[in-house]
């Protein structure tokens, strides 16, 4: 397909086309998985570089259906360039490792998946002096106040994991560039249908593909979109050389998967905002936290960069006590108890008091609490097993 033609389409077309294209050998009107890790080399393949991902040569350095997806995430970014990895955190250790010397400085979000936060404030910091610094990005002051002379890269994650805090990419991409930084986004829990940051402001979007964008909890990928300047250097590095590279098998299920991603966001974005509503109203429930609720303190920055919606992923706790948190979810008989998200079925985790970051997150969150990724179920079903799950909570404290 035409790349003029294709950047015409609108993005529910583009998941559908952009990647896919008729087998040239069998004429299937989809690509096919290519599990080969070797192709067949040139007549005279002396001058070749080995460690090169410009053409087929040895699936670590790039393979058919890793380039198809790549080209798909490309699209739905906006971005110039992307590289698919084996994971959400072969992705951001593999941005972090490729741009990240020794004596750079790097700003992250307080509120941030655990890999990042162990990433950023332990591994790279301790193993290889590079200088780290925890803001709540939501906080644009806070963050101007962070900057250094050698701070290379502000990260930040939005909506961020767990507790779903909301940061301003615009403004904090204005600081970053104004500073001669480089800003990345965590963009997993909101997913290239409800955000692009690249659109933003933003160097980098990442996407943990394990979760919204692949969407049937069976494979597991991670992306990097930005400019290929960038890209090249990641790729070499991060991908052909540490060899963090994503499976043919892993690719092809995230590139089937990726196709319904506008329908399935649709449905996450609608139940989760009745799922919201509803334990807001809710007497036993102590807060809720999506910014689609207007008493998010957030609300009005998501609203100006999220659309059509605000994800399928809330936290939430109950007016009670450890244990009856725990009691609560073994009554759940449709929501499953488990971690990851973005999945088409509903997942729920408790996070207790004793989690690591917990010094870092707001008070209320301080008492244990719930993260909440809502599946495409029936809404009314979702909320009825809810339900009954606190009434039998209700039942046994009598």
């Amino acid at each position: 397909m035409e790349e003029e033609y294709k950047k015409e389409l609108k993005f529910q077309t583009r998941a559908v086309h952009v990647g896919n294209d008729i087998d040239k050998e069998t004429k299937a009107i989809k690509r096919p998985i290519t599990m080969g890790n070797s192709y067949k080399l040139p007549y005279d393949p002396s001058n070749l570089n080995w460690s090169s991902a410009d053409s087929n040569l040895y699936t670590r350095n790039g393979g058919s259906n890793q380039q198809y997806l790549q080209e798909r995430i490309r699209s739905l970014e906006n971005g110039e360039d992307c590289v698919v990895l084996a994971s959400g955190v072969a992705a951001l250790s593999g941005l972090f490792f490729a741009l990240l010397e020794s004596g750079d400085h790097v700003i992250f979000s307080s509120v941030t998946y655990i890999a990042t936060y162990r990433l950023l404030n332990e591994l790279l910091n301790n193993k290889f002096h590079v200088e780290t610094t925890i803001v709540d990005t939501s906080d644009i002051d806070a963050v101007k106040s962070a900057i250094r002379p050698n701070t290379r890269l502000i990260h930040i994650e939005t909506p961020g994991n767990p507790t779903i805090s909301i940061t301003d990419i615009s403004a904090i991409a204005e600081i970053a560039h104004e500073h001669g930084a480089l800003l990345s986004v965590d963009n997993t829990l909101a997913s290239p249908f409800n955000q692009r940051p690249l659109e933003l402001g933003a160097d980098f979007s990442i996407e943990s593909l394990t979760k919204y964008i692949n969407g049937h909890g069976d494979s597991m990928g991670g992306s990097i979109t930005g400019k290929k300047e960038y890209l090249d250097i990641i790729r070499q590095q991060s991908q052909v050389n540490l060899g963090g590279t994503i499976s043919p098998f892993n690719a092809w299920l995230i590139m089937r998967g990726s196709v319904t991603l506008p329908l399935r966001m649709r449905q996450h974005n609608e139940n989760a905002q009745k799922v919201a509503e509803f334990l807001e109203s809710n007497p036993a429930v102590s807060f809720v936290s999506y910014p689609g609720l207007k008493s998010h303190e957030n609300h009005e920055v998501a609203a100006s960069q999220m659309s059509p919606g605000f994800g399928g992923v809330l936290s939430f706790g109950l007016k009670a006590d450890h244990d009856t948190h725990n009691r609560f979810v073994s009554n759940l008989r449709l929501i499953t108890s488990a971690v990851s998200l973005g999945h088409d079925e509903s997942l729920i985790v408790f996070i207790g008091e004793d989690d690591e970051r917990q010094y870092l997150y707001p008070e209320e969150f301080h008492h244990g609490f719930f993260r909440f990724s809502v599946g495409i179920e029936d809404p009314d079903d979702i909320i009825e097993d809810i339900k009954q799950a606190l009434e039998r909570l209700k039942m046994q404290q009598e």
